[in-house]
């Protein structure tokens, strides 16, 4: 039995982690699920944006940590096989569509590692988050140590990552690590607002915004311009960007084919 469950909604992959009895622990298996669920959103034309959400009270409490420590005690991590893709993002192409996620209760450890590998974050107004790996005699080997300073500031990424205290939505909110805070049973619904929202929009526009960004982040503002106009040219040659055109001298909303 497989604990991540997909489906498709429209032009949304909706990739739901279903371990509720567990508090949605993360086994290996579960890790290699959410790698093809990844990957099928990157592969498949069809889909547009991803909407990541977790069944229960709790979006995670963490890891099988009994059934990761010989992985860990290996020298190993979190490995994909061929064709799938990292939902961390720390091994090989990362997913090249949007990723919404929805969370609620609980969101530690690999909660929020994951969390920092995605777009778009709603969180419900109890979620709590912590980086818990200090408190169990190891560090967090997901992303947290490179993209929580970056995403946080780094004062406030050290805070909770050297104690492993937990802080709360509101103050996620406050920081930048999530764009909504809404009622606790809402934050699926809104999630799913946004993610057809981009859903809509054109998927080449899109998915260039979020290679040009991810550039600018990872390797320099530079590195970012010298893309721009030679990708602009690509999407400037697309049905879309006739759409576009279009609908604007139309004054009509476009619709969008990807390609």
């Amino acid at each position: 039995m497989s604990f991540i469950e997909t489906r498709r909604n429209g032009h949304v992959l909706e990739i739901k982690v279903n371990r509720a009895d567990k508090h949605n622990a993360l086994s290996p298996e579960m890790y290699r699920d959410l790698a093809r669920a990844y990957a099928e959103l990157s592969r498949d034309p069809e889909l547009r944006v991803g909407l990541l959400y977790a069944d229960g009270k709790h979006f995670t409490s963490g890891i099988e940590l009994d059934k990761w420590a010989p992985i860990f005690s290996g020298g190993n991590g979190f490995s994909v096989g061929e064709g799938e893709v990292d939902p961390f993002g720390l091994k090989g192409p990362r997913h090249s569509k949007p990723v919404v996620m929805a969370m609620q209760g609980n969101c530690f450890t690999w909660g929020v590692e994951i969390l920092l590998n995605t777009e778009v974050r709603v969180a419900a107004d109890d979620t709590r988050f912590a980086m818990l790996e200090v408190k169990r005699g190891i560090f967090p080997c997901g992303g947290a140590t490179l993209r929580l300073p970056q995403q946080m500031g780094w004062a406030n990424a050290q805070r909770y990552l050297l104690t492993g205290d937990p802080w709360s939505a509101q103050e996620a909110h406050r920081l930048g690590l999530v764009q909504e805070v809404v009622p606790a049973g809402q934050q699926l619904d809104k999630a799913r607002e946004i993610a057809e929202k981009i859903a809509k929009a054109a998927p080449l526009g899109v998915q260039n915004v979020l290679k040009s960004t991810r550039l600018a982040w990872t390797e320099g503002e530079q590195a970012a311009v010298e893309c721009l106009f030679t990708d602009m040219l690509t999407v400037m040659k697309s049905e879309d960007a006739m759409e576009g055109v279009m609908s604007f001298v139309q004054r009509r909303e476009a619709v969008f084919k990807g390609r």
